[in-house]
């Protein structure tokens, strides 16, 4: 009976259930939706139990003919900056709790930053985003909002590591994760008694923190019957999504890169130190990999940009692809490439959700700019496209200026299927952009790889090498390069200005 993976992709819209063989070929996936719930403005919340529900319902799917008791080992990769609160004997006290985009806890991070540094904060852990986000902010949020349940909280937990606690009883988090939580010092490797301090939070509020391919246990009886699987199952303790997606797109080496190119995008970089810029700033998590981290800059809206083409002036075009049961995205790349490199100087900003910490100002929105009555549709949706690849460009160059950032580049998540597209990046970016098999199930793959370890059946994560089937290579086109090597310092000139008329416009009043 060949040996087997079990690995959880625990992300934001739903839980994903993956099969992997020893080899890292994935077997069978099985994707389970749950809601987020947004009570107030800024509250963004999900029911633990749903998490919990949905493990349950994608495991016994995506185990389908197979052997359970060929699952050598299960591990998770778990959305971040997750705020579970557990009683002493391990009750759950919330029964909805905020997630990685809640940001409810603006008035707790400004009090915090009376007594500690904003810079020094960063510096120490690598937190780019906005501090709201993160979960010791949510907690002080609890014991100001809801001092009754704050005073019953023994331990506050992350979305992998609730989920874990349901497998095995034993309440644990990886440094991946705990490096989200707002009190982490990345270079000790620990929580920060002077944040703590800062914060006015116990220690004894956050989880130990143990490796990402330490084994927690084994399945409780009653985790091993909802799931179907024998008790004997070892769960290792997994590790944050970025950090499980980096080890997923290769990124097992100093200066390897990937990007992902979803919703909102990114580029990651890998090394043994963390690349911190104040004015850039950089998320930074832990790796799953001993000694290592993941740094990355976003840009808040590619592909949701890109959507809003499609559904507000592509609509005839999108209409007339479905109606012929083909994806409107591929209609529009095959447009947009009957416009030359440059689209015929018409330039996108794509900051329709506005900026990330890498612009001037949060208050950028989008704009076409050097329209013309000449232009027409196909020169449009290239402008878009070349637009979402200069942003990353910048965002490229930031992390150029702190760190070794190797010659190629692979792409994961939807949008990396695109032909176009990539050869667009691998001109704006001047690297060679790399497409395998993986595609968007990356995060899911650095999943089984820490379970591989975790149980013996991978020595290292080398293997993950090994893993990727190469589907294409995009190479820089020297002159589509000279092109947009022209156009970017006037990109990089249109951002700055959108973001002054940005601080303009909100200044406002609402009319």
């Amino acid at each position: 009976m060949p040996d087997t993976i079990l690995a959880y992709d625990l992300g934001t819209g739903g839980n994903k259930a993956s099969l992997y063989d020893a080899a890292g070929r994935c077997l069978n996936s099985v994707f389970v939706p749950y809601d987020t719930h947004y009570p107030q403005a800024g509250w963004h919340e999900q029911r633990p139990e749903a998490w919990w529900d949905s493990v349950v319902s994608s495991t016994r799917q995506v185990l389908g003919r197979a052997e359970p008791a060929s699952v050598r080992c299960i591990a998770i990769s778990g959305h971040s900056l997750g705020c579970v609160p557990f009683d002493a004997g391990g009750k759950l006290l919330r029964d909805a709790t905020p997630i990685w985009s809640d940001k409810r806890a603006d008035a707790q991070a400004a009090r915090f930053f009376e007594k500690a540094d904003p810079q020094r904060w960063y510096r120490q852990t690598g937190n780019g985003f906005p501090a709201a986000h993160y979960t010791a902010f949510k907690v002080m949020w609890y014991r100001d909002h809801e001092p009754d349940m704050f005073r019953r909280i023994g331990k506050i937990v992350g979305t992998k590591d609730y989920i874990n606690y349901r497998l095995t009883g034993h309440i644990a988090t990886d440094p991946s994760y705990a490096s989200g939580s707002g009190v982490y010092d990345l270079l000790a490797w620990d929580y920060s008694d002077e944040l703590l301090a800062a914060a006015d939070l116990p220690r004894s509020l956050f989880p130990e923190i143990v490796p990402s391919t330490g084994i927690l246990g084994t399945l409780l009886p009653e985790a091993a019957a909802a799931l179907g699987l024998p008790a004997d199952v070892p769960v290792a303790c997994g590790g944050v999504d970025n950090s499980c997606m980096a080890l997923g797109a290769g990124n097992i080496a100093e200066g390897r890169a990937y990007a992902s190119l979803g919703s909102s995008m990114w580029i990651a970089v890998s090394s043994a130190k963390p690349l911190l810029d104040v004015a850039s700033k950089p998320y930074v998590f832990t790796h799953v990999i001993p000694g290592m981290f993941t740094s990355a800059v976003a840009i808040f809206s590619g592909g949701t940009s890109l959507r809003w083409v499609r559904d507000h002036l592509c609509v005839h075009l999108a209409a007339e692809a479905e109606a012929a049961g083909e994806d409107p995205y591929d209609a529009m790349t095959r447009l947009a490439a009957k416009s030359p490199p440059g689209a015929r100087k018409l330039l996108f900003n794509p900051s329709l959700a506005g900026g990330s910490s890498l612009e001037a100002s949060p208050n950028i929105r989008g704009a076409l700019m050097g329209l013309d009555l000449g232009h027409n549709l196909a020169d449009v949706i290239r402008a878009a496209l070349e637009g979402i690849a200069l942003n990353l460009r910048l965002v490229l160059d930031a992390l150029r200026a702190l760190g070794e950032v190797g010659g190629e580049m692979m792409v994961v998540g939807g949008a990396s299927r695109s032909e176009l597209w990539r050869q667009i990046l691998a001109d704006a970016l001047e690297v060679d952009v790399v497409k395998t098999h993986v595609g968007q199930e990356a995060g899911a793959l650095g999943a089984a790889a820490v379970g591989a370890v975790a149980c013996g059946l991978w020595d290292d994560f080398a293997r993950i090498a090994e893993v990727h089937q190469v589907e294409g290579v995009a190479q820089p086109n020297p002159e589509n390069v000279g092109a947009y090597r022209q156009l970017l310092p006037i990109f990089r000139q249109a951002a700055r200005d959108q973001a002054a008329l940005g601080d303009l416009l909100a200044a406002l009043p609402v009319f």
